[in-house]
């Protein structure tokens, strides 16, 4: 009672709506609903992962996955929008390297396709990564790519994109979902793809998804959202992906040129409208994107980062290395890398990089033992000024 009387006590923040459906790999877990009505504390610090909306600290890994759905939900109904109800009937069919992918619901239809560029080595089924618009890393000639036009999916030409492309002829150009929500359903409809398309020769259990800047904020929400990604490999996200809110403002007011909340929300529809509300006052939101890679976790994560200003690399540091201690609390220490290494233009990998991708690469798409534990920034933070909570020892 008395945590519920606290949580109540916050009356300066939103109240939210009740939980929306969120994708189908939590929706077998029994958890407590969020309360309708339910008041997110405002939090200036990062919020503390391993407590559930109930005030309970999570000590199992079946608390563990009901906290991992209400972060889902409680981060689509603030900032990036919501999924569909429904699920979708999911065709497709194979001519040469293009799959074409035919997604009807609500008496609607769509159709989008897909390029796969098979490897050259190795044996079918294959490993593969999704690339959204294109890979902007190097991939290893026994991993398939498949090159998906995310754009055609959501639009993303400016603030007056909102609510264009194939994802709003199924559901209403409204729909609270933005661009990257968008995109997440649309690599969940590949996979459903895939899984009904023998012939494309790829081993759905080894898929990776993969984009850099806007789509690279794109690539990490579809690892947070659908489970069945084997690895998730945003490369120069900054805000919207890797770096924190919170971080993200303190560095504004500390004189840094970084994109915040309250900049991007006029940039483009990446988001949904709902966000508008928290980011000129972001320590009011009930997450902050710790909590992204807190929601791939423990599948593998590899971030990778640049140092240029606009990205922030003194908050997508302190911000992901958050999310490193989160896997380390849920027994998976050595699945999350983050590599911060400058000196190179935007989207430009550097061969420095390669070993450590590799690695992850290897790990989680080509079934090696290697051990992938990455953490490379020159950047320093003091953990006390972001950090309140204890991370857990293991789960039960």
């Amino acid at each position: 009672m008395a945590i519920l009387l606290a949580l109540l006590s916050f009356l300066s923040v939103s109240t939210l709506a009740l939980p929306s459906p969120i994708l189908e790999d939590r929706q077998t877990t029994t958890c407590a609903a969020i309360p309708s009505g339910y008041r997110a504390p405002t939090v200036s610090k990062l919020p503390n992962p391993f407590q559930l909306v109930s005030g309970a600290t999570v000590t199992t890994k079946a608390q563990w996955a009901c906290r991992q759905k209400e972060i889902s939900q409680l981060m689509q109904q603030t900032e990036l929008g919501t999924l569909p109800s429904t699920v979708p009937t999911v065709t497709s069919s194979m001519s040469g390297n293009t799959m074409t992918i035919n997604v009807s619901d609500n008496g609607k239809s769509i159709s989008f396709s897909v390029s796969i560029k098979p490897p050259t080595s190795g044996s079918a089924p294959y490993p593969a990564i999704i690339a959204y618009g294109g890979a902007s890393i190097p991939i290893p000639n026994t991993v398939a790519t498949i090159t998906f036009n995310n754009d055609d999916i959501a639009a993303q030409n400016s603030a007056s994109s909102r609510g264009q492309g194939k994802y709003y002829t199924l559901y209403g150009s409204n729909a609270s979902a933005g661009a990257m929500t968008a995109w997440a359903w649309a690599v969940s409809r590949i996979i459903d793809a895939l899984q009904k398309t023998p012939s494309a020769n790829i081993d759905t259990t080894r898929v990776g998804v993969t984009g850099c800047s806007r789509n690279g904020k794109g690539a990490f929400v579809a690892g947070a959202l659908d489970s069945r990604i084997a690895l998730t490999i945003p490369q120069e996200s900054g805000a919207g992906g890797a770096a924190c809110w919170r971080i993200s403002d303190q560095q504004q007011r500390a004189g840094k040129n970084i994109q915040t909340a309250n900049e991007i929300v006029g940039e483009n529809v990446w988001f949904s409208t709902a966000f508008n509300s928290y980011v000129s006052n972001t320590p009011t939101l009930p997450t902050d994107h710790h909590e992204l890679a807190a929601l791939v976790a423990p599948r593998g994560l590899f971030v990778i980062e640049n140092d240029i200003d606009w990205l922030g690399p003194g908050s997508t540091t302190p911000c992901m290395e958050v999310g490193q201690l989160i896997y380390k609390g849920v027994g998976a220490p050595n699945a999350m890398g983050f590599s911060l290494v400058g000196g190179h233009a935007h989207c430009s990998f550097p061969s420095a990089q390669t070993n450590d991708l590799n690695k992850f690469i290897t790990r989680y798409l080509l079934k090696g033992t290697v051990d992938s534990f990455v953490q490379v920034s020159s950047y320093s933070w003091n953990q006390a000024d972001w950090v309140d909570w204890q991370v857990p020892a293991g789960l039960s």
